[in-house]
This record gives C-alpha cells, structure tokens and sequence, in this order.
C-alpha cells in the first residue's frame, strides 16, 4: 500500500501537498510567515487535526535547512529572553487541544495574527528610528518578549501558526534580515522539536503521518535554495511588507475558511 493509498489522497491533492512543502522551504529562506499558505492547503487536504501533526515533521526539516543556512547570525540574548514564555504558551496551547473545535482554533489564531500585524504597522510607522535588538532589554521590551512568546508558544502548538507572531516580534525589535532569519531560524527549530512528545502524546504523529513525510520533505529543499537566491535580492522594507502581508493574508484565511 502506497502512501497515497494509505491517506486516502488523489494525485493533485498530493501535488497540493507537495507544493505546501516547497513553499515551506522558502519561508524558511526567504519570508518567514509565508508557510501560512501551506498550513491552509494541509487542512485543506487532510484531516485538520492530522495536518498538524504530518506538517510538524515538515517544517523541522525546514528549521534544520535555515539553520544550516543563517547560524552565524542567531541573536541569542533575544531567543534566551523568549523561551520561557514560548514553553508557557506550549503548555497553554496542548491544554487547549483538548478540548476546542476546529472552527475555534481557526478563529482565534486568526484574530491573533492580524492584531499581530496591525500592531507592528503601526508601531513602524510611528517609531522616530529603528530599534537594535539589544534595545529590547528595557522594562517594556521584557514585557512584549514574553507577551509575544506566549502568543508564539499557543499558537504553534495549535496549528504550527506560530511564524507569523514570531515574525511581528522579530520586525517591532529592529532585527534585519539576516538576523531575523538566523534568530527565527533557531528558535523554531528549538521550539518545533520540543513540540514532539506534545504531538505524539495526543496523536497527531504516528507511523502513518510519518511515512507522508517522509514523501514529501524531498520537496523541501529546491524551496529552500530558491529562499536562499531571493533572499540576497529583496530589500529590507520590501521584505518587511513580504512578512507582513504573509501574515495577513495567513490570517485572513483562517479568519474565512
């Protein structure tokens, strides 16, 4: 029995997935918030719970690429500050597992990530400069860090969502590219992998959401160089707007479908 066979899926809902998997790459490379889209197209395709759990394993392996690709540009100080909070939201997020329906989850990741966004438009906007990410040590920065990493926490144990409110964070501290992608590159990574005994617990992952992944984390790595190549081509506001609009638009259709 192929894999096909095995999740009851068609050819194009296969190519579908396999899409969802490449674009990950690129969100990892390139524009963070992006994977969104393929979040939308796993829940599309498969079961919403179970999509969950096949897209986990996906975008670990994506981390491991960004990793590989941004290490040397990881902003400790910031991912030592967020962890904690992140681990609260987790816990938050697998007690809320439990009991709510998707329509819920849906709904509430969705107001999330566009109040995410309307709040870093306008704090961009009305900022007088750029902010370092040692800015961020301050009394009032602590309190975003552990407000947003919470927000991340929940809403990537939820539905893997947790991009986009990290993203929000990253813009309103100042980071650039290089060291958004670096320190997002890590903290995911650090955060996914934690993620798993969560997952596994409540069956979201098994030997058969195993054996999809293992179909279609091929697909990951042309995404990933394409990031890489269009990355260094993308200019600082333009790739701001990028991140932002993903969000939006990733919030939007969780608001919707």
């Amino acid at each position: 029995m192929n894999t096909m066979t095995l999740w009851h899926i068609t050819g194009w809902e296969f190519a579908a997935l396999a899409f969802a998997a490449l674009l990950v790459g690129f969100s990892k490379t390139a524009v963070s918030g992006a994977n969104t889209v393929s979040l939308a197209v796993f829940a599309a395709v498969l079961p919403a719970r179970a999509s969950t759990g096949v897209l986990l394993p996906v975008l670990i392996a994506g981390d491991l690429l960004a990793v590989a690709t941004y290490r040397r540009h990881a902003h400790w100080p910031t991912l030592w500050r967020l962890f904690p909070a992140v681990a609260a939201g987790v816990v938050v997020g697998t007690v809320f597992l439990m009991w709510a329906d998707d329509a819920i989850m849906r709904t509430s990741i969705g107001a999330i990530l566009l109040l995410m966004a309307a709040v870093t438009v306008w704090r961009r906007r009305t900022a007088d400069k750029e902010q370092e990410p040692d800015s961020v040590t301050s009394r009032a920065g602590r309190l975003k860090a552990r407000s947003y990493g919470v927000l991340g926490g929940f809403t990537t144990m939820v539905a893997n969502a947790g991009g986009p409110v990290m993203s929000m964070y990253l813009l309103s501290a100042g980071f650039r590219k290089l060291g958004f992608l670096g320190t997002s590159a890590f903290f995911f990574l650090i955060v996914n992998v934690s993620k798993l005994p969560f997952s596994a617990g409540l069956g979201l992952i098994d030997a058969r959401s195993l054996l999809l992944d293992l179909a279609l984390v091929v697909f990951l790595v042309p995404g990933a160089l394409f990031g890489k190549w269009a990355v260094h081509r993308i200019n600082q506001r333009l790739f701001e707007q990028l991140v932002i609009a993903a969000t939006v638009v990733g919030g939007l259709q969780l608001l919707l479908r």
